[in-house]
């Protein structure tokens, strides 16, 4: 029954914490028996099933319970294929969706060597636009997650080809996202190849990217300062903030926190 299969999988997190915690006691029975069930489900029938094992796996990244060798071996080969060209529709979908969430919980070296190709293909899909939405929505993130130079070497081309998408929605998608790739990209490219880029959303001949572009102007224009004198930084959570100076500190010590959110660097659209 799905229903049994999907419960199972919500109790996974919880019983490899125990684990963890209980190691000397069952040193090897989360590898050898739970994570093998959560690969499985991933390419369940059912596609409760499914979404309960993709949210499962991302508990286990998050808590850091699952073995580099695990992620490279068993997670990452899974997800490949179940994105690949050929790949069912559906399963597809999903799997370029939990590769854009996971990518921030991987380390650099994992997810530039064995996710990123995939991404960047994904960004060209031509047979579903969900698929480019998705990878659109999540640019950022995954910019984020490899660094500087695969950005620009391999991003920021297929970040040009969704910002001219026909699609209005998946350059929409850009335009909300844009601070994020900006800031992950150095000062020369910021002025010479993102900026031109910038333009052309603002002068967009959809409302909606234009909307989504003037809303991002100012963090992106913001990208452009020198964050040891502006104060401007991204938190972890995404978010562009302003550290106060060490003056404006004094002067409001009464004050717990000082930081002023001012626009979260992605939004996922739906």
């Amino acid at each position: 029954e799905p229903t049994v299969r999907t419960e199972l999988m919500e109790q996974i997190p919880p019983i490899a914490i125990f684990l963890q915690e209980s190691r000397p006691k069952f040193p090897t029975a989360f590898f050898e028996y739970l994570m093998p069930i959560v690969v499985r489900y991933l390419t369940d029938v059912n596609n409760q099933v499914r979404k309960a094992g993709q949210e499962a796996l991302l508990i286990l990244l998050e808590q850091d319970l699952v073995a580099q060798s695990d992620i490279e071996n068993k997670v990452c080969p899974i997800l490949l294929d179940l994105s690949a060209p050929d790949s069912d529709d559906e399963y597809k979908v999903e799997a370029v969706n939990i590769i854009c969430k996971m990518a921030s919980m991987l380390s650099r070296t994992t997810v530039e060597h064995m996710l990123l190709p995939r991404f960047c293909e994904l960004c060209s899909d031509g047979k579903l636009f969900q698929v480019r939405k998705i990878c659109a929505a999540n640019f950022g993130d995954i910019c984020n997650a490899v660094g500087q130079e695969a950005t620009e070497r391999l991003l920021i081309p297929k970040f040009f080809e969704l910002c001219s998408d026909s699609v209005w929605g998946m350059r929409k998608a850009c335009a909300e996202c844009f601070m994020a790739v900006s800031y992950t990209t150095s000062p020369e490219v910021r002025r010479s190849k993102l900026s031109p880029l910038f333009i052309s959303l603002i002068s967009d001949t959809c409302r909606w990217v234009r909307q989504a572009a003037f809303q991002s102007l100012g963090p992106f224009i913001s990208t452009f300062a020198n964050p040891s004198s502006a104060g401007l930084y991204i938190r972890e959570d995404g978010t562009l903030s302003i550290r106060p100076s060490t003056q404006d500190v004094n002067s409001n010590s009464c004050q717990p926190n000082n930081n002023i959110t001012l626009m979260s660097s992605s939004t996922n659209a739906t």
